[in-house]
């Protein structure tokens, strides 16, 4: 099996796992999404600690907490992964699921305007026309549902604002994923710790089996990331853009067909919007990459 066809396969299973999420979430109830979100920081750094030490990589994680401008970059990041994750948490499990697919539809689109006001990056202009298409379809589900779809919003800036991070402190993903949940485990902690003081955790109140669902957030962050920075080794990025429309999709089918979330015709125009402008968006965006492969090709050595 070739490379590309193995980094595709790891690419198709990491997007596969994160589509499936709205299935695993409500599965912790009664935890509320606060308590989900601190269990999941909590395992997670277990998780990605072990991984750090048995892949020789705490040398890596030292040089970040060493390095004040990434320590800041990831500690800032960490804030809003921990935002994204708990907004998302929330979406799932309070019937929101549609919505919450709409915010990694969007996030895209919002990852290419942060390029041009943070980055100074140029637009082409199919690429503009893709932006505002997005913005009447977000004008469209805004009239719809009588207030911005606050969901989606809020989880395409941050993770396109995390992303932006990421891609600045140029930290390899265990080790970025190490910090932020180190940097995010005291609080984390501390809340778990007031709520099983207070009476209102739900971690050792429902069983075993309970406890273990709420452990298993560490393995369900950890497993999808690591297939993730299988594929990106491995792979084209414009194969892993179009495959990163395979998570929105099925969460949007799963809100649909599985949770039977109310769908009707100005909803559904919004998002039809949505898909031209990515259809656009991403047209162009390999029609550039092809066409830039190309000249590197013919240029004279």
């Amino acid at each position: 099996m070739s490379e590309i066809r193995r980094g595709t396969l790891f690419g198709a299973a990491a997007y596969l796992a994160w589509g499936v999420f709205p299935l695993y979430f409500p599965l912790l109830k009664p935890a509320g999404a606060l308590e989900v979100l601190a269990h999941r920081v909590v395992w997670s750094l277990l998780v990605v600690a072990v991984l750090v030490w048995m892949t020789r990589r705490a040398a890596g994680v030292q040089a970040v907490f060493a390095d004040r401008r990434r320590l800041l970059m990831l500690s800032t990041a960490a804030v809003l992964l921990a935002v994204n994750w708990g907004v998302y948490i929330y979406g799932v499990t309070s019937g929101q699921v549609v919505e919450a697919s709409l915010g990694y539809f969007v996030n895209p689109l919002v990852t290419v305007l942060l390029g041009v006001f943070v980055l100074g990056e140029r637009l082409r202009r199919p690429q503009w026309v893709a932006v505002g298409i997005a913005a009447v379809a977000v004008l469209v589900l805004t009239v719809e549902n009588g207030r911005p779809p606050w969901i989606a919003l809020a989880l395409a800036v941050t993770f396109g604002t995390y992303g932006l991070l990421k891609k600045t402190a140029g930290v390899g993903a265990v080790e970025g994923l190490t910090v932020e949940t180190a940097v995010l485990a005291p609080v984390a902690l501390l809340f778990l710790i007031v709520l099983q003081v207070r009476g209102d955790a739900t971690f050792t109140a429902h069983g075993p089996g309970h406890a273990a669902l709420l452990a298993t957030t560490g393995l369900v962050t950890a497993i999808p990331l690591l297939f993730f920075g299988a594929a990106a080794s491995r792979v084209p990025l414009t194969t892993l853009g179009v495959l990163q429309y395979v998570t929105p999709v099925m969460q949007f089918l799963l809100g649909v067909l599985v949770f039977h979330e109310p769908l009707g015709l100005p909803r559904f125009l919004g998002f039809v919007l949505v898909w031209i402008a990515l259809c656009l968006f991403t047209v162009d965006l390999v029609r550039s990459q092809r066409r830039d492969a190309r000249l590197l090709v013919t240029e004279p050595v």
